[in-house]
């Protein structure tokens, strides 16, 4: 062998050895590891983590609960245009390799070498998903080992549309979104297969950095990768140079609130969360239960907008309070400063009440700047409300001036206008008098500030707006609508209450003598109710009320219950109100109609017993009836006239309470197809200011909803039961027909006396 093949054969078989020991280490590490490798039943068996979602009675989503929002999608339902994005985006060779891209590799590794900068990837979408499913996200040559093996198993047990379709549904997206499903849904509010080219190609650009290409947190950032996915479609064919431009030049709108559902129902969707933890503790925000409530879309939606339109115009009522904040503007560098919105970041918007940066004040006009890089003026009208804050002279820790955190909104002419947070609570109830079920539930003025559940949790005086109740009962002890009382000062002496003498007053300090109880409730007459209890008796009134849902306890037997000096919830008034709305019967209101699993099997159903079964019933027909009769006077001569006149309509009854202090309001009223409660107060009770009744604060937000919900209802009005007989009686206007039950008709009807023709009604 001469000295050149020395050279030649030496070298040959060092790095041949090499490669035997190298390839025979590869076989090893195959054979013992390969065998070892985890089961794919979780791929097989695909059950990702589905949230517990919460639906109106009319299939719209207004809650999802669980760590990963998750919209499972066949690869079928998948458009084209996203798949072609992730392939142009991820793995443009998917449908060729087997699991791992050799060629894309090779590129990666070049790439790198030559660009000694960024460092490219090359992982398969089937690397991802062994990676997603099985392995941590640690940077260790054994982990890609492990994946590249757990590729090639993938690959030999599913078929490439099988792997694609574990792909687009576990893989996380940012914003809480694993999957494309939840991220059409979080980013652009759209089902899948509404998105557009511009669209998918934003939501492909994900997987590669979730939170570097966000387009809620990084818009620019977002849109640079954006126009990479759609140049690699388009270099691709996936879509023509004419597709291409169009979708670059398509503006897109990227949704920034996250839980922006829908319809406005987060207390029901709490509400319905908990009953769901409660029935169902194992796994309830991971197995994909499906919750739909009795609540309406159009009746939350109207209740929400008439609570909150209701509160702001109380705030409004009461004057400005100053600037919500002040911030430091010395280090911005112009108006147009993107440090303005790290500024606003403390200060979340709240449906149409948006905080804003004021730049510059003068008592004409207000300059400021909005989260997003918007620039308002608001002069004229919209600065109206907070006037006396712009003025020199009003105090500096108030004073709308440079730095000023204000809220802004949008009036009804679309103009901007200063508002603020109002400090009162509300809460606003309705149901179905027939079956209990809850067509529409605002426990509160915003969820986000006070997850306190007025609507069901609140125990409040009901002032006047218990009176029906009292006067329920004292037509069962033989008194009728013509029956006369005496409308004149009481005075309780110390021996009987026990403590000291008790003088009640009506609520305008006004008196008029002896009155039909009819008038007398239309009138709302603190003293007429007190001696119809007094005349009834406390205990047998204390045990009445309770026919209705009351708790005796919450309601003592003393007199002052003829005031609503007991305890309520919104929850309860309007199932008792249900009872005169629907002839005499007890109804259960209720919030979950049915609890169906991942496959939509009904796994919890409610069974309501409706009105007209006999075993419901709580009053007598004649009873509900002649209730119905007279609070319906009260809509439409009485403390609630606004709401007769205001829809036009007859068929409306319902009765204002006002408590002591102007501390609670209230209006529970109906229609006989809904019942509806409106309350307004504040969380620690104190004074609403001179003038806050039932009537004027209450009652605006009871109108606003049953303008909607009534609109294309036609009047309806309650049959006339058996055993009630009608007589003519002499009232100040001239004749009446009155009804009595047929065992208490009286021989002689005595005629009502004239009345203080000054006297109006006022609670």
């Amino acid at each position: 062998m001469t000295h050149v093949s020395r050279w030649i054969l030496y070298p040959f078989l060092f790095v041949s050895g090499l490669l035997v020991i190298c390839v025979t280490m590869v076989a090893i590490v195959l054979i013992l590891t390969y065998p070892n490798l985890p089961s794919l039943e979780i791929l097989t068996d695909y059950r990702p983590k589905i949230p517990l979602r919460v639906y109106t009675a009319d299939n719209h989503l207004i809650g999802e609960f669980g760590e990963e929002k998750r919209e499972l999608v066949q690869f079928p339902d998948v458009p084209d245009v996203l798949k072609h994005a992730i392939l142009a985006a991820e793995d443009e060779r998917f449908y060729q390799h087997g699991g791992i891209d050799a060629l894309g590799i090779t590129r990666a590794a070049i790439s790198n070498f030559l660009g000694g900068g960024r460092r490219q990837g090359a992982s398969t979408i089937t690397q991802q998903v062994a990676k997603n499913f099985f392995l941590s996200s640690e940077k260790t040559y054994t982990r890609k080992i492990y994946e590249a093996l757990l590729a090639f198993k993938i690959e030999h047990n599913l078929t490439k549309d099988q792997i694609f379709e574990l792909y687009i549904n576990q893989i996380y997206l940012g914003q809480r979104a694993y999957g494309f499903g939840a991220a059409a849904q979080i980013y652009f509010g759209k089902q899948l297969k509404e998105i557009s080219i511009a669209e998918a190609a934003m939501l492909a650009g994900l997987p590669k950095a979730p939170s570097a290409f966000n387009p809620v947190v990084n818009p620019k950032r977002a849109g640079l990768r954006q126009q990479y996915v759609l140049r690699r479609m388009r270099e691709l064919g996936f879509i023509t140079p004419e597709q291409h431009e169009s979708a670059l030049k398509q503006p897109l709108v990227v949704k920034r609130e996250t839980n922006d559902y829908a319809v406005h129902a987060e207390y029901v969707a709490e509400m319905a969360r908990q009953i769901a933890a409660e029935s169902f503790p194992a796994d309830v925000y991971s197995r994909g239960l499906k919750i739909y409530t009795t609540v309406i879309k159009n009746d939350q939606e109207a209740a929400y907008r008439s609570v909150r339109r209701n509160a702001f115009d109380y705030d409004r009522r009461h004057g400005y309070r100053g600037a919500e904040a002040y911030v430091d503007l010395s280090d911005i560098k112009s108006e147009h400063d993107e440090a303005l919105d790290v500024l606003l970041q403390d200060y979340d918007d709240n449906d149409d009440l948006h905080p804003a940066i004021v730049l510059d004040a003068t008592p004409k006009q207000v300059r400021a700047y909005r989260r997003g890089g918007e620039l308002i003026t608001i002069g004229d009208s919209g600065l109206k409300f907070a006037a006396r804050m712009i003025d020199e002279k009003s105090p500096p820790n108030k004073r709308i001036r440079r730095g000023a955190v204000i809220r802004v909104q949008k009036d009804d002419k679309n103009n901007w206008r200063i508002a603020q947070m109002p400090e009162i609570e509300s809460a606003f109830i309705s149901t179905d008098p027939q079956t209990g079920a809850i067509r529409a539930l605002v426990g509160g003025f915003d969820f986000g500030r006070n997850k306190f559940n007025h609507a069901t949790q609140a125990w409040r005086q009901p002032g006047s707006s218990f009176k029906p109740f009292i006067y329920s009962g004292a037509l069962e002890k033989g008194f009728s609508p013509a029956s006369i009382v005496n409308d004149e000062p009481i005075s309780i002496p110390a021996s009987v209450t026990g403590s000291q003498t008790w003088e009640p007053k009506n609520y305008d300090g006004k008196y008029e003598g002896p009155m039909r109880i009819r008038t007398a409730l239309t009138k709302s007459k603190n003293m007429v109710s007190i001696r119809l209890l007094q005349a009834s008796g406390v205990h047998f009134i204390q045990d009445y009320v309770t026919r209705f849902g009351f708790e005796a306890e919450k309601h003592p037997a003393y007199l002052t219950m003829a005031l609503g000096a007991g305890s309520v919830t919104p929850w309860q008034m309007v199932a008792a109100y249900s009872v005169f709305a629907n002839g005499g019967f007890r109804i259960q209101p209720y919030i979950v109609s049915q609890i169906r699993d991942d496959k939509d099997q009904v796994i919890a159903e409610a069974h309501p017993i409706s009105a007209g079964d006999e075993s419901l019933r709580a009053i007598d027909a004649r009873n509900a009836y002649l209730m119905d009769s007279m609070l319906r006077d009260v809509t439409i001569s009485g403390t609630a006239a606004r709401a007769g006149a205001t829809l036009k309509r007859r068929d409306l009854a319902g009765k204002t309470g006002t408590t002591n202090e102007h501390v609670d309001a209230w209006f529970c009223g109906y229609q006989r197809t809904v019942v509806g409660c409106s309350w307004i107060g504040f969380d620690q009770p104190k004074n609403m200011g001179k003038g806050e009744t039932g009537g004027s604060a209450a009652l605006p937000a009871w109108i606003g909803y049953m303008d909607k919900v009534l609109k294309d209802v036609p009047q309806t009005f309650m049959p006339q039961p058996e055993g009630l007989a009608a007589l003519d009686v002499e009232t100040p206007k001239g004749p009446a027909r009155e009804w009595f039950y047929f065992e208490n008709v009286p021989p002689v009807v005595e005629p009502e006396p004239p009345l203080d023709p000054d006297a109006k009604p006022v609670d």
